[in-house]
């Protein structure tokens, strides 16, 4: 009878592997490694790695070329931690080079870069293994540190300043006298507010009655004018400023007792002369009453 090796407990085994083999890909694709891709690996120490943390990004002038694989530390040393990288083979680091820590992103991450000056790649490169310089890079959040305090200072001194100049103008005679400018026109306001109220409930009502009493007038004496037969008083004016006219002519052309009173000159000639006349008699008669009247108790003395 032949054997079956494939047992329950083989099969069980083969799915175990299989799924560790299948995880560890998997993780490792998730962090970005390509576990069929030659890496060489390289060391650096930190004073204070700042919180790296393994499977980190490693960069060359912004291009992934691999990752932080461990970050070990030894607190009895002033280098405490070591920090071990992976770099795909096909990138060579060469000698001169330096392993920066710096900030990526805002968010504060860390992560690490390769620098080295282009002239250097014609140098010999580091060796699998090589611990290579280190330094720590002031990253995102220092430079905008440094390009953003220089004008925030500048604009603190405009701010200090303005906020002085305000406060010698608020501190100022001036904005006093205009503070109590102020409150003298509101309290003026105040009193024509309320003298034009008491002038709106008391006052223009008995002139808009007023005003109802003459409306009715004017509306009465309208109402009379419309009764009056306009062409009529026309008619009599007309007749009457002729009447006139003619009276006149005949004044002027000597016609009447008017016109001859008027227009005979000799007639005014007697007149005056007779007013004289009496003028003198009046005169006599008031200097010599007894000339002209006789009167006696006993009996009249002719003369």
């Amino acid at each position: 009878m032949k054997k079956n090796i494939f047992t329950r407990e083989v099969r069980v085994g083969i799915m175990a592997v299989v799924a560790i083999f299948v995880l560890y890909f998997g993780l490792n694709f998730l962090k970005g490694v390509d576990v069929f891709s030659p890496v060489n690996y390289y060391y650096a120490t930190y004073e204070n790695v700042g919180g790296l943390v393994p499977s980190a990004p490693v960069y060359i002038k912004g291009y992934k070329v691999g990752q932080v694989e461990e970050v070990k530390f030894d607190f009895s040393k002033s280098t405490s931690f070591l920090v071990k990288i992976s770099v795909t083979n096909d990138v060579k680091v060469p000698k001169g080079a330096v392993v920066e820590l710096f900030d990526d992103g805002l968010m504060g991450g860390k992560a690490i870069q390769l620098k080295f000056e282009p002239s250097l790649t014609s140098q010999q490169a580091h060796d699998n293994g090589d611990t290579i310089p280190s330094q720590i890079g002031g990253g995102l959040m220092a430079q905008l540190s440094a390009d953003i305090m220089p004008k925030i200072e500048s604009v603190s001194q405009q701010a200090d300043s303005l906020l002085r100049a305000v406060r010698v103008v608020i501190e100022g005679q001036a904005l006093q006298n205009s503070l109590s400018s102020i409150e003298k026109t509101t309290a003026d306001l105040a009193v024509t507010s309320s003298q034009l109220k008491r002038l709106m409930n008391k006052d223009v009502p008995e002139i808009i009655s007023d005003v109802n009493v003459v409306t009715a007038d004017l509306k009465s004496v309208t109402g009379n004018l419309k009764k009056v037969d306009f062409a009529a008083t026309f008619t009599a004016i007309n007749h009457t400023i002729a009447n006139l006219n003619l009276m006149t002519d005949k004044i002027n052309k000597g016609e009447g007792s008017l016109g001859m009173l008027l227009n005979d000159k000799a007639l005014y000639v007697n007149l005056n002369s007779t007013a004289a006349n009496a003028d003198k008699l009046l005169i006599d008669l008031r200097q010599s009453p007894k000339r002209y009247v006789h009167f006696s108790l006993f009996g009249s003395k002719n003369n």
